[in-house]
């Protein structure tokens, strides 16, 4: 197309579809692709395909013919053994119709925004952020407004004050990401008990990412029964929250595009409406694949947060023993976010990194205001492969250091 009509079509398009950003995770993931060797570490998954018991039950499902239309809302089946596996983290019974079975953990974000935001609408958001969060507010015209975290010697924490500054009259939400993407820090029940606080007194709803919840190190930050602490702990039955989860990460199940949403029942609706116009549901058979995984996949998950653990040992006392690297161990999810000694621009670090490490990375330039001079690396990878990239990343990275 020449590039006179391209420019005519793009002016003719909604500003909010227009606008809508290009991820720098994308950008440098497309330009390592394909080579001889590489390893990728920049994206958000582990090495494991999805277990075969879990592909076993969608694979039965096929063949039993569930081909058809089925609930907007999620198979009853699968909606209570959600609400019963909130039981089992949580303590307390929780009601089925509160879930809602969605295309991924991407759907849900967008239609828990499409609840709270609109065109002209501010969110807050703390900063550095997994970049899905602020397009997803973008494309419905909603404004985000980056909240930075605050790096220390010991890890991220939150600027309250920097919060409570930023609340407008536009202001309808704030974001919540704990254990959080890529930073790994972890919210304090006091930590969320200051954020609903804030919610309650500015009449804002929160939308929580507790995605990585499973994934967590930090004994001071574990809740008894192996999770990071939730809103669920300290919220009230009105508080208006909406709960973004999926099941790609504990399961291995990136691929499968299956996730939730957990919000009031009165919203039902609401929601069910929103999928019948955007999916119109999750497909039967995705749907009992996950099923098998959330009643009888524990073992796995717990196998996974070990590697997890296990790795994040391995990779940030390699990556600091470069002596440039600065790296605090990340008490939750599954990234290690680290600066290098002089470097300001990560973006061309991580392009370079793939020159000449051959390693995959993703810029923290992705990931908005407060970490543009970090990368981020998944270690739920194999223990030997990532290894020998930290190796890689140690002979490449002070010479990289030393140039900058």
């Amino acid at each position: 197309m020449p590039a006179s009509n391209f420019a005519s079509t793009l002016q003719s398009i909604r500003p909010e579809a227009a606008r809508a950003p290009t991820s720098g995770i994308v950008e440098v993931a497309n330009y390592g692709r394909g080579r001889d060797g590489l390893i990728p570490l920049w994206i958000g998954e582990g090495h494991l395909p999805t277990p075969s018991f879990i592909a076993d039950a969608a694979a039965r499902s096929l063949a039993d013919g569930e081909t058809f239309y089925t609930w907007q809302r999620g198979i009853p089946e699968l909606r209570e053994a959600i609400a019963r596996y909130h039981e089992r983290l949580h303590g307390r019974p929780f009601d089925p119709d509160s879930f809602y079975v969605t295309v991924g953990g991407m759907h849900a974000l967008l239609i828990a925004t499409r609840i709270v935001a609109g065109a002209g609408d501010e969110v807050l958001v703390p900063t550095p952020i997994w970049p899905n969060f602020e397009g997803a507010l973008e494309v419905v015209g909603a404004r985000p407004v980056p909240v930075p975290m605050v790096a220390g010697a010991t890890g991220w924490t939150l600027d309250f004050d920097r919060f409570e500054a930023s609340v407008t009259p536009r202001t309808r939400a704030l974001v919540v990401n704990s254990p959080s993407n890529p930073a790994g820090w972890v919210a304090s029940r006091a930590d969320l008990v200051r954020l609903l606080d804030l919610a309650r007194r500015h009449g804002l709803w929160i939308i929580a990412d507790e995605i990585y919840q499973r994934f967590v190190y930090d004994p001071a930050l574990t809740e008894p029964n192996g999770r990071s602490a939730s809103f669920h702990d300290v919220m009230a039955p009105d508080d208006r929250i909406l709960f973004v989860q999926t099941f790609s990460k504990n399961w291995a199940m990136t691929g499968w595009r299956i996730g939730w949403l957990e919000a009031p029942p009165a919203l039902g609706p609401v929601i069910e409406n929103l999928v019948q116009y955007s999916t119109s549901g999750v497909a039967a058979f995705l749907q009992r694949g996950a099923l098998a995984a959330i009643e009888q996949g524990d073992w796995f998950v717990e196998e996974q947060i070990r590697l997890a653990h296990r790795n994040r040992d391995i990779a940030c006392a390699g990556l600091r023993a470069t002596n440039v690297v600065g790296l605090p161990n990340p008490p939750g999810a599954f990234y290690a976010y680290f600066s290098v000694e002089g470097v300001r621009d990560s973006r061309k670090l991580a392009l370079d990194l793939i020159d000449r490490a051959n390693v995959g990375l993703a810029p923290g330039t992705a990931f908005g205001e407060g970490g543009g001079e970090h990368l981020r690396l998944c270690f739920l990878r194999d223990t030997a492969i990532l290894e020998e990239a930290i190796e890689r990343l140690a002979s490449a990275l002070p010479d990289l250091a030393r140039a900058a």
